[in-house]
């Protein structure tokens, strides 16, 4: 599949889940900077933040099997895994303050290392692709997909903070991600945004 072998990161992958921990290192030198960045955006606090980061790496190097390059990048499946463990953290501390809810217009980061020119180009593409994706979508259904994604709301919780009932919220969620989906399909399989 021409998406895998474009993929900079999948060599790493597999030598980690052979164990290697120069590959993690590697791995880590290539992304820690995006991940934080993404984990502190969805925490509002550095020192959480941090400690999402080791998490997610842990989770590399014991589950670096359960990686899937037909279904996408490595870095992909990185911030995948960095925004569900920081929104599992952030679900931990309901009591506590919480973040503003974020655009999902704003989640793209700026490349972590300037060593890595064609990777950063490609990220940079694949980011472009992704915000105009999200500026096609309705209101109603991108700000349901920013409170479920960057708040770690429930359908019920979103219901309840927009005062609409928990139907149109599950409906707006669901067709806002077909949408995304649909419109970024061609991409994937092409292995648009890795060449």
């Amino acid at each position: 599949m021409s998406q895998s072998r474009s993929d900079p990161d999948r060599p790493l992958m597999a030598r980690v889940e052979a164990r290697d921990a120069d590959a993690l290192a590697e791995l880590y030198d290539r992304h820690a900077g995006r991940l934080l960045a993404l984990a502190r955006r969805v925490l509002g606090d550095s020192g959480e933040a941090e400690e999402v980061l080791q998490e997610v790496f842990l989770f590399v190097w014991r589950s670096a099997a359960s990686f899937d390059p037909a279904r996408g990048s490595a870095l992909t499946w990185l911030l995948i895994v960095t925004r569900s463990r920081a929104i599992d953290r952030l679900r931990t501390r309901r009591g506590g303050s919480r973040p503003e809810v974020r655009s999902l217009e704003d989640l793209a980061e700026p490349p972590a290392s300037e060593d890595d020119v064609e990777a950063n180009t490609t990220g940079r593409q694949w980011e472009t692709l992704c915000r105009s994706a999200v500026r096609e979508l309705p209101e109603d259904q991108r700000r349901a997909l920013e409170l479920a994604y960057f708040d770690g709301l429930t359908h019920q919780e979103i219901a309840e903070r927009t005062a609409t009932p928990l139907g149109t919220v599950k409906t707006r969620v669901r067709l806002g991600l077909m949408k995304l989906r649909e419109r970024m399909r061609p991409y994937w399989g092409s292995g648009a945004h890795g060449s």
